[in-house]
């Protein structure tokens, strides 16, 4: 009988790899907080430049993250890993040193270049069974919102105190930390998880770059994090203009963050139980472009604005939450990997085209522009989502078998798909690997599994 819980090579991949990721964003995310109002000191400083150094590793890591996957698919995970988070160290190492904004742009630059998700995520997926794979991966999801939430705090705290150079030499660390784990924690393995299920295949990207229901989720975390960074480069200032002194922004950023993960849990929970994931999805989006146009009208109240953001903060982490796994969801049978790798290159594009929307509109628009020109952005992504499916009751199953040649997955995938709730069987006879999309409420696994075992 299958275990219903991680077993303790599973669980210490991933606890470790959760930690590695969340140092790296920890150090991607302090910046953003504080960068607008203490990168003043720096050479060259301005709202555009600004806008440059906090969205500069989008690009890199956008242009990278595919790549990387294959590599590590090629070379094994760890090499990648430990060059990946050498490049970051490098890259903090040079933003700290530099006392011109130019400086720290091209160190954010080269942090990106150490895009290291694809294979991290791999090799958590390399280390688990398909059964208990969502859980390993939920983990890491986890790690990187707790890392967002300690960097908004732990920016602002530390700033005052260390300054931007500061925040990157720790920024070093944590990479330098990083390999550390990978090296001596994070088990030594020859297994691989099917490629499909992990990394890129070239061969599909064009393909899935056209599908509407991908395209929708594509144009959604790209939208999301675009605001993300837009709204960065001047909400710093903006709590600044309301007499709060910067040391203190993590007066609003910490219980907003915290109220927020409470009032996600029941929405996460309502929208599977419910199989209303589509409609709290939609919800979201609407809520973030409220708190955006509330934030526009506000320039006096902090209690206004703390609400303002608290909303902001509950849209984002409910979305951030739920697009990875929709995405997951809605593939098409083999390409879960394919989908990611375009997913993160948008997310990144978002984070890159972000900075520079955030500098160009603060100097253009001012800061309530900005914010109803992000609100705008929402409304046309609530537009875009309303033809997505609903993906409650979809999940792809990855089952290794002895498939022995092309005519006998021809017989086996004739078998499956007669099967009830089955959607869409796709066998890979050179990776012995069987992925069956299916509607989960009415499919049984255990016959899937018997007529692999008898066929």
């Amino acid at each position: 009988m299958q275990s219903d819980a991680l077993n303790p090579l599973e669980r210490r991949t991933a606890i470790s790899l959760s930690v590695v990721f969340a140092l790296r964003m920890l150090g991607l995310f302090m910046i953003m907080p504080v960068f607008a109002i203490y990168g003043q000191e720096l050479i060259g400083y301005s709202p555009i430049w600004v806008g440059f150094a906090i969205g500069a590793y989008g690009l890199t890591q956008a242009l990278l993250q595919i790549p990387a996957g294959m590599l590590s698919d090629k070379f094994g995970r760890r090499p990648i890993i430990f060059i990946g988070l050498l490049l970051f160290a490098i890259g903090s190492l040079i933003a700290g040193y530099s006392d011109t904004v130019y400086g720290v742009t091209a160190g954010r630059a080269i942090q990106g270049a150490g895009a290291i998700a694809s294979a991290v995520l791999a090799l958590a997926a390399d280390v688990t069974r398909e059964e208990q794979r969502p859980k390993a991966m939920a983990m890491i999801g986890v790690s990187i919102g707790l890392a967002f939430a300690l960097a908004m705090v732990a920016g602002p705290v530390l700033a005052p105190v260390i300054g931007l150079q500061g925040l990157f030499f720790i920024t070093a660390a944590g990479a330098l930390t990083g390999i550390a784990i990978v090296y001596f924690v994070v088990p030594h393995v020859v297994s691989k998880a099917p490629k499909g299920e992990t990394v890129a295949i070239p061969a599909l990207l064009a393909k899935l770059a056209k599908d509407p229901q991908l395209l929708r989720l594509d144009c959604g975390i790209f939208i999301l994090h675009m605001a993300l960074t837009a709204m960065f480069v001047v909400l710093p200032l903006q709590l600044q203009n309301m007499q709060l002194p910067a040391a203190q922004h993590w007066h609003i950023y910490l219980p907003a963050l915290l109220v927020s993960f409470i009032l996600i849990v029941p929405m996460l929970i309502m929208a599977a139980r419910k199989q209303m994931n589509k409609q709290f999805y939609l919800f979201a989006i609407l809520l973030m472009a409220a708190s955006l146009i509330a934030m526009s009208l506000n320039s006096q109240s902090l209690i206004w604005m703390f609400i303002s953001i608290l909303f902001y903060f509950t849209a984002f982490n409910f979305l951030e939450a739920s697009l990875p796994a929709f995405i997951s969801m809605l593939s098409p049978a083999g390409s879960k990997g394919s989908a990611m790798g375009i997913y993160s290159t948008c997310q990144f594009l978002g984070a890159f085209f972000g900075g520079i929307l955030g500098g160009f509109s603060y100097k253009l628009l001012g800061s309530s522009g900005l914010f109803l020109f992000l609100a705008g952005l929402m409304a046309i992504w609530f537009l875009i989502s309303l033809g997505m499916n609903n993906p409650s009751k979809v999940r792809t199953h990855t089952i290794t078998a002895l498939i022995k040649d092309e005519t006998h997955a021809q017989l086996i995938t004739e078998q499956l798909i007669t099967l009830e709730g089955v959607l869409e069987v796709v066998i890979i006879v050179e990776d012995k690997t069987v992925y069956i999309k299916v509607n989960n409420q009415v499919f049984a696994l255990n016959k899937a599994k018997e007529i692999l075992a008898n066929t």
